[in-house]
């Protein structure tokens, strides 16, 4: 019987989609090990030890200072080679909301520099100024590096994307920014924009709700795929036809995208 890669799951204090993020690595054929961050800091070794990585989403250590500045700072003193070191040797990571905020903190997003960190990008206050909750309707990027979410618009036909191409977005500090034109014209040109927002409610510069890194496998967005594995959380499910309930939801397709990099198995419609 074959060994089920194993998905590493960080979890900090106030962190609070970790149980659905561990779930979705589950339902896509991966052995989630959910740890808090004190322990890998303890022992930064054991991230060797996984073939996938997600950062949850959450309001780490309260988020008093900037989202996710405390989570992003302490893996960026103690766990940044690291990290490093499995990009390199080809593990796929996510972060969602949270997760995305403290990745580009890190500087594993956009990447680019591999012998220390560096942050081009960031994620600010909504242009309302509000926390927002609700469901957005998605557009992903054919041509993005991205492996996450590689052909999933595809697998969705053209007269059903506007009802299920779409993710439930929570955050206050979720618009997308660059440190200048220069930067937002590489992620442009070199196929790192991974999703856009149909409804750019936050003010995201080019309407981003996604990128990746180089080399595509590193990830982040700020809705939350993790909160969308089953049609029945789909704002309006009843309504959808049963043909398209046949299929795995946007959400699912994206852990399951990751799964098949790592296995090195069609993972698209391979789950029901």
């Amino acid at each position: 019987m074959a060994t089920l890669p194993r998905a590493l799951v960080i979890r900090a204090p106030g962190t609070n989609c970790d149980q659905e993020m561990v779930r979705a690595f589950a339902l896509a054929g991966a052995k989630p090990d959910l740890v808090h961050l004190d322990a890998l800091v303890t022992d930064p070794g054991r991230i060797a030890e996984f073939q996938l990585i997600g950062f949850p989403g959450g309001f780490s250590y309260g988020d008093d200072i900037a989202s996710g500045r405390v989570f992003a700072m302490r893996c960026r003193e103690r766990l940044y080679p690291q990290l490093r070191a499995a990009v390199e040797r080809g593990v796929p990571m996510i972060g969602a909301c949270n997760g995305f905020q403290v990745m580009v903190q890190i500087g594993l997003l956009p990447g680019g520099r591999k012998d220390t960190w560096e942050q081009s990008v960031a994620l600010t206050d909504n242009i309302s100024g509000r926390f927002c909750d609700r469901w957005v309707g998605m557009q992903a990027e054919p041509a993005s590096r991205c492996i996450w979410t590689r052909g999933i618009e595809e697998s969705i036909s053209p007269a059903d994307r506007e009802d299920v191409w779409m993710f439930p977005v929570a955050h206050g500090e979720g618009r997308f920014i660059c440190r200048d034109k220069e930067v937002l014209s590489h992620l442009e040109s070199s196929g790192l924009v991974a999703l856009r927002y149909r409804d750019n409610y936050n003010g995201s510069e080019n309407a981003i709700a996604g990128i990746c890194d180089e080399s595509g496998l590193v990830f982040g967005l700020m809705p939350h795929p993790e909160r969308y594995l089953e049609w029945t959380r789909h704002p309006y499910w009843t309504r959808l036809d049963d043909r398209i309930r046949q299929g795995e939801t946007p959400g699912m397709r994206i852990f399951l995208n990751a799964m098949e990099f790592v296995t090195g198995r069609s993972a698209v419609g391979s789950a029901g």
